[in-house]
């Protein structure tokens, strides 16, 4: 897939998964954070907890579900830019209160017919 299809999808899903944690009843605080050690599509506040979270997007099933696609190095990776992300609010002198930290991922199918399917899961590292 070339790169701006690619980016193209998945700015697609990454607007979806926001949508949808938003109708989850989640905050979402920012979209697309980067530092120097990479980047969390979403950062959100599910009550007091802070999401990090990461969304696949995928047209087809071919090669697996988007969840699929994560691995462990990625997920441990998420907890530690959850800690860069919480020490740059502190050095710009942002309050951002929480009790727990949670990782999950988001998952976006986009078939070519019907409709997009969402798969949420919650705390998987």
């Amino acid at each position: 897939m070339p790169h701006r299809l690619a980016a193209a999808v998945g700015g697609y899903g990454e607007r979806l998964a926001e949508r949808y944690l938003r109708e989850q009843g989640m905050v979402i605080l920012e979209r697309n954070w980067r530092c120097r050690h990479g980047e969390v599509d979403i950062v959100a506040l599910d009550g007091s907890c802070l999401v990090v979270c990461e969304v696949k997007t995928r047209r087809s099933l071919t090669f697996g579900g988007p969840v699929q696609a994560v691995t462990f190095r990625k997920l441990a990776r998420l907890r530690g830019l959850a800690a860069a992300w919480m020490q740059e609010q502190e050095r710009l002198g942002r309050r951002v209160s929480v009790a727990d930290l949670r990782v999950d991922v988001v998952g976006v199918t986009r078939p070519p017919v019907g409709p997009c399917v969402i798969e949420h899961l919650r705390g998987v590292g």
